[in-house]
């Protein structure tokens, strides 16, 4: 099953897909992301029995609200892909890094983020993934088990913070920060979710070009390893790293970091197209 948010008449309302065409479920139009998984069952079997009203919509070109909604936990990964870990000439840690982002930097499809020059602002695509279940000490098969789907995620993040301290948590929850959508897409469409071809595009030029088999912490086992020292809720979200190509890693003489007019584009295999345009401020 597909699930997207759109705008109508100032409301924000989740819609269904399981082929081509978007349906509106009346009992479903206003519920919260992390309610949907536990009624998964429920919404499929009214969509093949015809029970929503079809919605025409433009996803591609639609601002469109965050697509995972409000989650209570947005934990980002760092340093998951060797390639990028070898061109920001750092080393691997032995356990996977992890960060915080907050609700304030949530921002959907085609929204309009905005940066300051001063910031160094960077680009990170990335595989994000959104909890169907409650996870407590939960082995890695069990951890499977408790996703409810992936979406486009790009964890924008601002450099000079970021390196000033030792500490990430300035330079990654700027206001709109991470931009995410237009789509998520449920485990059982995404079998293939570890080898799905992921790239990024800056004013249509492609800077990230990676698969999600390049990980070297796989999506169960992050899931499983922050089990173990938190609850994760339905509706929490894991944005899982980026692969090699964002400005960091260009020689220092050589980073033009991202400005105002930018259009960046996240394009991941199964999951569609992630577009924001950066305004300065």
């Amino acid at each position: 099953m597909k699930i997207a948010r759109i705008f109508r008449g100032g409301n924000k309302v989740n819609i269904f897909s399981l082929e081509n065409e978007w349906l509106i479920l009346e009992k479903y139009s206003w519920m919260e992301v992390s309610e949907i998984f536990l009624n998964k069952g429920e919404i499929e079997s009214l969509i093949r029995k015809g029970k929503g009203t079809k919605v025409e919509v433009n996803l591609e070109n639609e601002v469109t609200p965050p697509v995972i909604g409000n989650p209570q936990k947005i934990i980002g990964v760092g340093l998951n892909y060797m390639d990028h870990i070898k061109e920001t000439g750092r080393t691997v840690s032995g356990e996977p890094i992890f960060f915080a982002k907050f609700s304030n930097a949530l921002a959907g499809n085609n929204e309009i983020i905005p940066i300051n020059i001063s910031w160094n602002v960077d680009y990170e695509g990335e595989l994000g993934v959104i909890l169907g279940k409650k996870a407590r000490n939960l082995t890695e098969r069990e951890a499977e088990e408790a996703i409810g789907g992936f979406f486009v995620a790009n964890d924008l993040s601002a450099r000079y913070m970021q390196y000033l301290t030792s500490q990430f948590l300035l330079g990654k929850t700027p206001d709109k920060f991470f931009p995410n959508g237009p789509i998520i897409v449920t485990l059982d469409e995404v079998p293939n979710y570890q080898n799905l071809k992921i790239r990024t595009y800056v004013n249509g030029e492609l800077r990230q070009d990676g698969n999600t088999s390049q990980m070297i912490y796989k999506v169960p086992y992050l899931i499983s390893y922050l089990s173990k020292y938190m609850t994760l809720y339905p509706g929490d979200v894991i944005s899982t790293g980026t692969p090699s190509g964002v400005i960091a890693g260009y020689p220092e003489g050589k980073r033009l970091w991202l400005k105002g007019g930018d259009s960046v584009v996240v394009e991941l295999e199964s999951l569609g197209k992630l577009k924001n345009r950066l305004d300065q401020i």
